[in-house]
């Protein structure tokens, strides 16, 4: 979807959830109710996006004030967000029923209409049901198509089509209406830009078309569009599509079989172009919808899981995830996912479990293994993450620069588990691949400056890095520390106080810059700044070292640990 495209559906689809009614702040209904604790209660789930809960409360507050517009939205929008399509339609009815006007009572009666192919209903529905022009005018085709009214549901798509803007939603919908019903070379055409000049399309878009061209026979044309759209890496369910174009086998055509499909991918398309775009909150009604009306609809079921996990919402996250069945080809992402969502509910071992399953049943997908590895990681696992990626990489017949950050990743983890060698090499493999690429660089340069080794090249490297982020705070930290361990700490300084500016809560740069203070004879601003580090929570091996050097100061620290003293400086140029 072009940038183009995704504004004027945005701009098209942005509307204000609850466009009328005597109470639309939640906070005016608590004022005078009996029950001001479950008013409470459900204002805070819903300001947490917290939807279960939420439904809990507004249903609670709702039995003591049935009524109420505000509870009435608050609920519907609940329901929807914890994916209780139909008891978000049953609330919706009655707050229509109230005078209450709302984009998510609107979205949940839609879909329950749809669901239940109500198609005149849709039809004929009143102004104040709307939920944006593009929506509701592609819905409206949809049902035509539904009623089995082929010709007007074409015309109704060619109309959305000459709408200046939204040329390219009104005739991918047309191919996906004219392929349902079995007219694939009309849908081919469309599609390949005969009709009306090219369109472009989102992954499943590119299924579609594939499908498509299976169906007219064309299986050179499928493969090399597949191909040519998402490039030879394993993906479980691009590699069943190309086993059967290669054996001449026409693919089904899946993506659109119903009037309800259709409706699905309307709010799916409206789900993708607002991603991003707007509050996650308000693109997750439209995913909801998306995935209510065509269970096997994996993206949407993904983009739902997805928008979960922004909203800080893993348990209904990993059950969206846990939603797509084994046997489906998109099951390995979702169990990435899954794992993710676990992780975030602090259950690190459910977590590495699941990923640890996808490892043995999921082999020949290299994400796989390195998700399991970053996962490994995570947890200072390294030298069990550095075997994870070993299988990621086996993987891989000929390294191509998109995958430097394999290597660098496993560099990580043999940097870690203390087999420098090995990490030497996976960087400089990283960077063999992708030469300018300034978290190997900074890592690698970093690593040098740190044991002492190749500090010239180290250096030229951190500022290479430097150079292509200007503003990273941690890259400018690595250039600090570099001039401070060649003996160059007045050029430290001022390189390390930005990096401090930069980064002014983390506990390493603020360790750092006191370091450097101190070694340009700036010992009291040096302890200030050692002790600002250990309030930012360092680790307790860092946490010691910083407390040893507040008591005795950096130079017995360092002789202590047997490192070279600080090279004397011009006294003239101390602070204090």
């Amino acid at each position: 979807m072009t940038p183009f495209f995704r504004r004027s559906l945005v701009a098209l689809a942005l509307v204000p959830f609850c466009l009328a009614g005597p109470q639309t702040a939640l906070s005016q209904a608590v004022e005078g109710r009996a029950d001001a604790g479950a008013y409470l209660a459900a204002r805070s789930a819903a300001v947490n996006n917290s939807y279960r809960e939420g439904t809990f409360w507004f249903e609670r507050a709702l039995a003591s004030d049935p009524q109420n517009i505000a509870l009435l939205d608050g609920a519907v929008i609940s329901y929807l967000g914890a994916g209780e399509m139909d008891k978000a339609a049953e609330v919706a009815q009655t707050l229509i029923a109230q005078g209450g006007r709302s984009i998510g009572a609107n979205i949940a009666i839609l879909a329950k209409q749809t669901k239940e192919g109500a198609f005149d209903s849709i039809l004929s529905a009143p102004s104040e049901r709307a939920i944006g022009n593009l929506l509701d005018n592609l819905v409206k085709a949809w049902a035509e198509f539904g009623n089995g009214r082929m010709t007007e549901a074409v015309a109704a798509f060619d109309a959305i089509a000459q709408t200046d803007g939204l040329k390219a939603f009104g005739l991918y919908h047309k191919a996906l209406a004219l392929a349902a019903v079995g007219d694939f070379e009309a849908a081919n055409d469309i599609l390949i830009g005969k009709a009306a000049g090219p369109l472009v399309v989102n992954r499943r878009g590119v299924i579609a078309h594939v499908q498509i061209l299976s169906q007219l026979e064309k299986f050179a044309e499928a493969s090399a569009l597949l191909d040519r759209s998402f490039g030879t890496d394993p993906d479980a369910e691009l590699d069943l599509m190309r086993q059967s174009l290669a054996a001449g086998k026409p693919l089904p055509f899946d993506v659109v079989t119903s009037a309800s499909d259709g409706v699905s991918e309307v709010f799916f398309t409206v789900a993708a172009a607002l991603n991003g775009e707007a509050e996650p909150g308000y693109t997750l009604l439209y995913a909801r919808a998306a995935a209510y009306l065509n269970p096997r609809h994996t993206d949407s079921i993904l983009m739902t899981a997805k928008l979960l996990q922004q909203l800080d919402q893993p348990v209904l996250a990993a059950e969206a995830f846990a939603s797509i069945p084994a046997d489906n080809p998109s099951f390995y992402a979702a169990e990435i996912g899954r794992a993710e969502a676990l992780f975030a509910q602090d259950d690190k071992a459910g977590a590495l479990a699941v990923l640890e399953a996808l490892t043995k049943s999921h082999p020949e997908i290299s994400v796989v293994h390195m998700a399991y590895g970053d996962a490994l990681r995570r947890e200072d696992q390294f030298g069990a993450s550095a075997t994870a990626y070993d299988a990621a990489i086996a993987l891989i017949a000929a390294p191509e620069e998109r995958h430097w950050g394999m290597f660098y990743s496993r560099g990580v983890a043999h940097e870690r588990s203390s087999q420098w060698d090995k990490a030497e090499a996976d960087f400089r493999e990283a960077l063999k691949l992708k030469p300018d690429q300034p978290q190997v660089l900074n890592y690698l340069g970093y690593s040098f400056v740190d044991r002492g080794e190749n500090l010239d090249e180290a250096l030229g490297m951190i500022e290479r890095a430097v150079a292509e982020r200007p503003d990273a705070g941690y890259i400018i930290d690595s250039l600090a520390w570099a001039y401070y361990r060649l003996g160059r700490y007045q050029d430290a300084v001022p390189q390390m106080e930005r990096a401090s500016l930069l980064e002014p809560v983390d506990p390493v740069v603020t360790d750092h810059l006191g370091d450097v203070y101190w070694a340009v004879g700036r010992q009291l601003e040096a302890r200030f700044q050692w002790r600002r580090a250990l309030s930012f929570e360092p680790l307790e091996k860092d946490a010691e070292r910083i407390r040893r050097k507040l008591e005795l100061g950096l130079d017995i620290v360092l002789k202590e640990e047997g490192a070279p003293p600080l090279k004397a400086i011009d006294g003239s140029s101390t602070g204090n």
